[in-house]
């Protein structure tokens, strides 16, 4: 491709000799499992959010487990999840024993409908999982109101969501919990697996850090089954350097938005908007048309990589066919599964592979009249 959907070197060989040097300062130190490393991580990656505890865990997937775990949700317990998300929200349901429960999403934001969740409830929900897909934070106000009705706990999936912020307050700090992927493709991306539970509770911070590491209350001692599940030292250190460069590199993704934007508003796309007090962090660049497969097609023709997030919504996987919860057709899911459609966009993109993807989609358009 010429312009490959992603380049994932981009970022990392701009920094090369911090990330080398993390690198040599870990091998230096001769400990690569929870140590100085991750410990000032997790105090770099609070102070960011301003949140009071972070947990560095092995992938974002455990993180949503084990948020949910040290909330004490387990079998019996149903949690309510967007139809539209990547099957790793799922999963980290499922791998308490929990249910999950599929709502259906909003046509503008992508994100979570909170009279969906409404229409889900039920005796045994006991959590919502709100994704800010794509970098737009879902509608907290709305969602934290049905929690608190209920009595539910929230946790965050913020995998796509590092740095956005709702009201001005950033995506990490809404809910009782929330969950991180540093998964190399997101905005805060490790080099290898890697994630995080954020939380403002002293006992859920316990909970986790006993969760994360076999339950182990000190070395040897066992209170609690837990699962072996620790951010490493090395990526750690990593995620150290690129921290420095979050807020910079957002600030790229939402410039190349505009760009976007500008080049794009008038040739039939539906394109992504921020709703009022948002900050979207642009993890994703997603937009929709009823010819998203002969677009992406072209595309492909003109050297450009694109993806879909997602082609197959949660609700018509073929491992939860028997098991669903929702009695609802998830309409919005469903369309949006046949219409989006993720363009080339990370921070150190180019204004001219910007260009040259706005004109190539212009061109399909004059072409196909």
């Amino acid at each position: 491709m010429a312009i490959p959907f992603a380049d994932l070197k981009l970022e990392n060989e701009s920094i090369r000799d911090q990330i080398n040097a993390a690198v040599q300062r870990v091998l230096d130190s001769g400990w690569y499992i929870l140590g100085t490393e991750v410990e000032a991580f997790e105090e770099e990656f609070s102070d960011f959010l301003g949140v009071t505890h972070t947990v560095g865990v092995a992938s974002g997937t455990e993180a949503i487990q084990l948020a949910l775990l040290a909330a004490g949700i387990g079998p019996g317990d149903e949690v309510i999840a967007p139809a539209n998300t990547c099957m790793p929200t799922i999963v980290g349901i499922q791998s308490t024993g929990a249910t999950a429960v599929l709502a259906d999403v909003d046509l503008t934001t992508f994100t979570i409908c909170p009279k969906s969740i409404k229409a889900v409830l039920s005796d045994q929900t006991k959590a919502i999982v709100p994704v800010h897909l794509y970098g737009h934070p879902c509608d907290m106000d709305a969602i934290n109101a049905i929690a608190k009705s209920r009595g539910l706990i929230v946790v965050e999936d913020c995998a796509q969501a590092h740095g956005a912020r709702y009201k001005g307050n950033l995506c990490g700090t809404l809910g009782d919990l929330a969950a991180f992927s540093f998964y190399p493709s997101k905005n805060l991306g490790a080099i290898g697996d890697g994630g995080a539970v954020t939380t403002l509770s002293d006992t859920f911070f316990e909970r986790l850090t006993r969760l994360r590491n076999y339950g182990q209350s000190d070395r040897y001692t066992h209170h609690t089954t837990g699962i072996n599940s620790r951010l490493d030292e090395m990526q750690a250190a990593i995620l150290r350097v690129k921290l420095k460069y979050l807020t910079t590199w957002n600030g790229l993704r939402q410039s190349h938005a505009i760009s976007y934007a500008n080049g794009l508003k008038n040739l039939g796309l539906i394109l992504p908007t921020a709703s009022e007090n948002i900050e979207h962090s642009f993890h994703l660049y997603v937009v929709r048309h009823e010819s998203r497969n002969q677009l992406k097609e072209y595309l492909m023709g003109a050297g450009i990589g694109t993806q879909i997030h997602y082609p197959i919504p949660v609700h018509e996987q073929p491992v939860m066919q028997d098991a669903i919860m929702s009695d609802q057709d998830l309409p919005n899911a469903t369309r949006l599964s046949k219409e989006i459609l993720s363009l080339p966009l990370q921070p150190l993109i180019s204004e001219d592979s910007i260009e040259k993807v706005i004109d190539s989609i212009a061109s399909f358009f004059h072409e196909s009249g």
